[in-house]
């Protein structure tokens, strides 16, 4: 497993009961997760000081219980990457933090790459990879259907002092978006994929990862420069292993490059109990060129 150690800003300070008490910033938050299926005695004694907590509803969704007043919004800093905050209306604050781990990956193969890097960021988000990206040098596509996180995504690497950089901000449809790239003969040289496990397509359709994620990287690789630097997909979808989407990008992107796959799960190290929570999984093909 490889883990997001580099974070002073954020700390998954305990877990237990399917609830993480975690820290952001100055700011102490309680949120559940499913993997946490112990029921260890709390080990530290903030969980009675959270500032707020995510109780799920047993019919779907949940709420926040404020327990003292929050700002709207507040910055916390990975790196020289800033990034604004806020508990949002399922559970999320708009940052994954176990995915720094992938920012660091991406940075060091772009630097090391010997030559200018155009990276396509599918599923985007509020722009963590994208930042990490163009930090490193790299000309990126930001590519989300929500215009509010793409808006996110701007803000965010305006705090970062990457507002200039040579990024393109598309709100799509990110298969539909890929579909005309590929008729454009527009192409790049490293591919970033974190598509949620279940949503909505433009006409209404249900979309289920497990039943379409196959023919997304089919697609993809035609989007892919002739000597592709790296491919990186994510996933939180319970039950598809890191080995499962190595084969997928294997029996695509591998197919026609050649290169290296690998998989592994990303985690959060745990204060209280100096454990590792997994929080996802990650599948990289790499050129070995």
């Amino acid at each position: 497993m490889r883990t997001a150690n580099g974070w002073t800003d954020y700390e998954l300070i305990d877990t237990t009961g399917g609830e993480r008490l975690e820290r952001w910033g100055d700011f102490l938050l309680i949120r559940p997760d499913p993997q946490i299926i112990w029921k260890t005695p709390p080990a530290d004694r903030r969980w009675q000081t959270a500032h707020a907590h995510y109780h799920r509803s047993q019919k779907g969704g949940g709420r926040w219980e404020m327990r003292t007043r929050l700002p709207d919004s507040w910055e916390i800093g990975y790196r020289e990457l800033r990034f604004r905050v806020h508990p949002t209306g399922f559970k999320h604050t708009g940052l994954f933090p176990e995915q720094a781990v992938n920012w660091d990956y991406l940075a060091e193969q772009i630097r090391g790459a010997g030559r200018p890097i155009r990276a396509l960021n599918l599923f985007a988000y509020t722009g963590g990879a994208t930042l990490a990206c163009a930090a490193a040098g790299a000309s990126v596509c930001h590519v989300d259907a929500s215009k509010g996180m793409v808006q996110w995504a701007r803000e965010n690497a305006a705090l970062s002092g990457l507002a200039d950089r040579p990024i393109r901000w598309i709100v799509d449809d990110c298969q539909k978006f890929v579909a005309r790239e590929i008729r454009r003969e527009s192409f790049y040289d490293l591919l970033i994929l974190d598509p949620p496990s279940y949503g909505r397509g433009p006409g209404g359709e249900l979309w289920k990862l497990e039943d379409a994620i196959y023919d997304l990287i089919r697609l993809c690789t035609e989007v892919l420069s002739e000597h592709p630097l790296l491919v990186l997909l994510n996933s939180y979808t319970t039950g598809l292993a890191p080995s499962v989407m190595g084969y997928l990008l294997r029996e695509t992107v591998g197919r026609r490059f050649g290169g290296e796959v690998l998989a592994d799960e990303i985690g959060l190290p745990v204060t209280a109990s100096g454990g590792v929570l997994p929080a996802g999984a990650t599948a990289i093909w790499r050129c070995t060129d």
